[in-house]
């Protein structure tokens, strides 16, 4: 079985197009992959929303990827398998629940590891890159946070372009587990890339990253590299 390829997060849909010393970042994606791949794009979060499915498209002619496919929420069994084959998954942006949701109640959760496992590459985008995290937050009709469960497939709290707000939701639970968990936070513009060996690496901007230690909160800076 192939080894598990790094997974990249955005903060939002501006890596998609970036260029990094004149080549689209994107490039490092392409280099994974086999000589067709095909591309599935999972819009759950933004109910399917064909405009954003369509700047997936582009992004991906721009690496020389014309097999693209969207994942309809309710997870046909042509989508399934469609899914299923895919070697580049993309999860959007959007309502981090409902893409939780949708993951859990159509087995799209199960497919999406197991893809990811067998050598797919993982994107995900603002509520998309939450997703690939332990947890998602929903802040309730009474203002308190209540924890959703996520892929899980990077140990750590996500958050995204939250860095108006000083990562305050971040932080907050972050400090709320006590030390059970760490908090990565993408700023607007920049991305992660979360290698198979547990290793984090910053793109474009520096990453926030806040831990409990000695009972407190701490905030650190992982800066991304130097070309």
């Amino acid at each position: 079985m192939p080894a598990p390829c790094p997974a990249y997060l955005f903060a939002d849909s501006q890596l998609l197009f970036w260029q990094e010393q004149s080549q689209p970042f994107l490039a490092r994606v392409r280099q994974h992959c086999r000589a067709a791949p095909r591309a599935a794009y999972i819009g759950a979060s933004n109910g399917d929303r064909l405009e954003f499915y369509s700047l997936f498209v582009a992004a991906m002619q721009g690496i020389g990827v014309e097999d693209c496919c969207m994942i309809r929420s309710s997870l046909p069994p042509e989508d399934a398998s469609l899914l299923a084959a895919a070697d580049i998954i993309l999860l959007a942006g959007g309502e981090v629940d409902l893409g939780c949701r949708m993951m859990q109640e159509t087995g799209a959760r199960e497919l999406i590891l197991r893809r990811y496992h067998e050598g797919s590459v993982l994107i995900g985008i603002s509520a998309g890159a939450i997703q690939l995290g332990t947890h998602g937050v929903l802040r309730t009709g009474e203002g308190s946070l209540q924890l959703i469960d996520a892929l899980g497939l990077l140990p750590f709290l996500i958050g995204a372009h939250e860095e108006s707000d000083d990562w305050a939701e971040l932080g907050s639970v972050v400090q709320l587990l006590e030390g059970s968990a760490v908090g990565l936070g993408i700023p607007a513009g920049g991305g992660l890339v979360f290698h198979p060996d547990g290793s984090v690496q910053a793109v474009r901007k520096c990453i926030y990253e806040f831990a409990v230690a000695d009972g407190r909160l701490r905030r650190s800076l992982l800066y991304p590299p130097q070309h």
